[in-house]
Parts: structure tokens; sequence; C-alpha cells
């Protein structure tokens, strides 16, 4: 990922030293384990040390990654160096030391995952009372709170945590089965012993690798997590809109700039950044379920891909966590502006309220429909209260005070808000 959207701690899970450190724990792990070296050549392997300039040096000879590693690290390990790598093969330290960074950088992410969860449950708290219009198709339909249109975001910020913990638990596996994964060279009573030094869960049938399905389930919920901020995204930016303007991205006067050439802007960029990059992780969940069907016991089509993937999509998603947790802790609402919008049609949105009172009153649905829909439509079109529509026409017989009370709308939006357990 590129610097501009990486942040510090889950870009430092990913740069060629943290890679070749995760593998060289592993290395060691293993040689821990293994029964042949004496005290002393552990204590040696302990400090084997490698430099990622070395590495790539090395592999300009070998032309193989691991190799080059396993040469570096040997190397500075003196005669035990001899006992690094022993009866490994190279996925047996890809796949187990992908595991450990994979395991790292989750635990970033569901850090932002409730965060972000959180940050939307205080404000849903905060505007449980705050009254705005309810919009399907975008049209305004009736009343509701952005307390509650706030506590739906909440839960599916709470469902998309969920998720990503389920993702982050079952792809921190790893693997020491040896070549086509039978034990050969080692046992899984050996393969025990070095997970369990390395915190992580075994892959009961490696075949040589990790199964991919795990790392495109990770990738999955990454997607459905970033859908998750593009729809709170999308919703800010309608709502940021000139001509409804109920919400704004918070803004620094004097300093930030919305427009190089209209000074008067105030742009919700960074809804549309999420929006944006929620795009880029939808395409890599399509790499991670291409990545999973591989030739037999393994092949590599999957490598290549997945060193671009896994770390773009988690700096991705980390970032654009932490861009939503902003908007939603310094959100400016607008609240006078909501309801003024609320008599954008004129009271047409009381159209249900119309209808239900009709029904009760002894009219048949149809007939009532019709009634509340010509007198609804009529106040829009000719920007006439509908309340005045409705009292010219006493013959209805309705009482206009009850139908046209908005606590009517909201009385339940407390029971609704208080469904947040988090």
């Amino acid at each position: 990922m590129i610097a501009r959207y990486t942040r510090p701690e889950i870009g430092a899970v990913w740069t060629d030293e943290a890679k070749l450190e995760s593998w060289r724990q592993v290395e060691v792990a293993c040689a821990l384990e293994t029964t042949g070296p004496t005290p002393a050549e552990l204590e040696a392997i302990g400090h084997a040390t490698f430099t990622v300039d070395a590495v790539l040096e090395r592999e300009k000879v070998t032309d193989h990654d691991v190799a080059a590693f396993v040469d570096v690290l040997s190397a500075s390990a003196g005669e035990a160096g001899r006992w690094i790598h022993y009866g490994l093969t190279s996925s047996d330290v890809l796949d187990t030391a992908l595991g450990l960074q994979l395991r790292k950088a989750g635990d970033l992410l569901l850090a932002g995952a409730r965060e972000f969860r959180d940050a939307l449950a205080d404000q849903a708290r905060a505007h449980v009372d705050t009254v705005c219009v309810g919009r399907t198709h975008g049209v305004h339909a009736e009343p509701t709170t952005f307390g509650v249109k706030l506590a739906g975001f909440a839960f599916e910020a709470d469902r998309n945590l969920a998720r990503l913990t389920r993702a982050v638990d079952q792809v921190a596996v790893g693997a020491v089965s040896g070549a086509v994964g039978t034990y050969s060279a080692t046992s899984p009573d050996f393969e025990r012993r070095v997970l369990a030094r390395l915190g992580l869960e075994a892959e009961p049938v490696s075949t040589q690798v990790v199964a991919r399905d795990r790392h495109a389930e990770l990738l999955q919920a990454i997607a459905l997590a970033g859908a998750g901020l593009e729809r709170f995204a999308t919703e800010f930016r309608h709502l940021q809109r000139t001509e409804v303007r109920e919400v704004e991205e918070p803004f620094r006067a004097g300093a930030q700039k919305g427009s190089s050439a209209m000074p008067h802007k105030r742009n919700p960029i960074v809804s549309e950044r999420i929006t944006g990059l929620a795009r880029v992780l939808r395409g890599y969940a399509q790499v991670g379920v291409e990545d999973v069907a591989l030739w037999h016991e393994r092949d590599i089509s999957h490598s290549g891909a997945e060193r671009v993937v896994l770390p773009d999509a988690t700096i991705a998603l980390d970032y654009m966590q932490a861009l939503a947790t902003r908007l939603a802790r310094g959100m400016v609402v607008h609240a006078d502006r909501m309801r003024e919008n609320l008599d954008l049609t004129y009271g047409a949105l009381f159209s249900q309220r119309v209808l239900l009172a009709l029904v009760a009153g002894g009219r048949q649905r149809d007939e009532a429909y019709r009634i509340a829909q010509r007198t609804a439509q009529q106040a829009w079109d000719t920007r006439t209260p509908l309340r005045e529509l409705l009292e010219a026409e006493p013959e209805l017989d309705l009482d206009l005070d009850v139908i046209f009370d908005l606590g009517h709308y909201v009385r339940h939006a407390q029971e609704i808000v208080g469904r947040l357990a988090f």
C-alpha cells in the first residue's frame, strides 16, 4: 500500500524487516524443538541474525528468497547453522510466519473496528431524540431520529467486528509438516511443540501449505467491513450535500482548504476516500477466492498475489477505520437543518398517518389511500401545507393534532437505540 494510506503501526507489520524477522522466529522455534543441537548450538541459533540487504544480495545467487534467508541466517550462527531449517520446507516457514503477521495485523484491525463501532454507538445515544427525515430511494419517507439512523450503522459495525474476529482467529495458523505435508522429516508432535512456542493453531491437513480458503475468508471479511464503512461514508456524503446539509465532516477552519480554486468549499473528502478504497478491498477479496484452488498438494500461483493483497488489504482497512472513526467522533450535526428539511414536502410525509386515520374511521383501504395520496401529492406539488388541505375537507373528520404529531414517529427511539449493548 502506498505510504499516503499506511498508518505506522500496521505498516510496521509488513516491512521486509518484519517479514524476515517472522521467518527468523519460525526457524528458531523449530531449531529449539529439534533434538540434535547441543545447548551451545541452540544458544548460537537463538542469536542468529540477518539483514535485509544481505538476504537480497544472496537471493541474486539463489534466485529463491527462503533459501537466501536460510543461507544468511545459518552463516551468522557459525557451525550451529547446520541445524537451521533442518527437516523443513519453505512453506513451513512462509505460511507459519504469515500466520504470525496476520495475527498482528488482525489485532490492529479488531481494535480499529471496535473503536469505530463504539464511536457510532456514542453518537447514536447522543442523538436519540434528534428528529430528522428518513429517506427511501433518496426521497423523503417518514420522520426518524438521527440516533436511530446511527444505531443501525453501529450494529452493522458490530457484526463486522464479529466477522473480522472469526476471520483473524481462523487464519492465525501454522504448519510444520514438511514436503507434501506428511511429516516425513519431522512429526506431528514436533509441529505441536513449535506452534505452541509461536502461539498459533495448527492446520489439520496442510498438504505442505496452509489452505487458502482461510486467507480468502479474511479478505472477504475485510471487504465486508469496507462495505460497511462505505455505506456510512455514502450516507455522510449525501447528508453533506448543499441542498441537504444535515451533517458535515469536521473542517479545520483557518487551516484546511476545501478547494484550490473555490475558497467557500467544504467537501466530504474523507467520506469519498473511504468509498474509493472500499472498491479496492472488494477487488482483493476476489483475488483471495482465486487463490484457493492450487494444483495438487500445492503450487505457488497464490504467492505473488498474496504479497500484494494481504498487506494492502489490512493496511487499507486500518486506514479506512481510522478515517471513519474520525468522522463518527467529529461529525458536525445540524439539528436545525434536519427540522427544516422535514417541511420540504409541506407535510406530505404524514400521508401514512392520514391513511391509517381514515381506515380507522371506517373507510375502505383503497378509498382511504386515494384520499391520502391525492391530498399529499397536492401539498407537495402546490407547496400548500397538507394540514391546510385536510382542514378544507372537514367531512373527513380527522384529528389533525394527532396526525401531525412528530412524537408518534419517535416514541420508540429510546428503546431502539437502547438495544445497543456495547
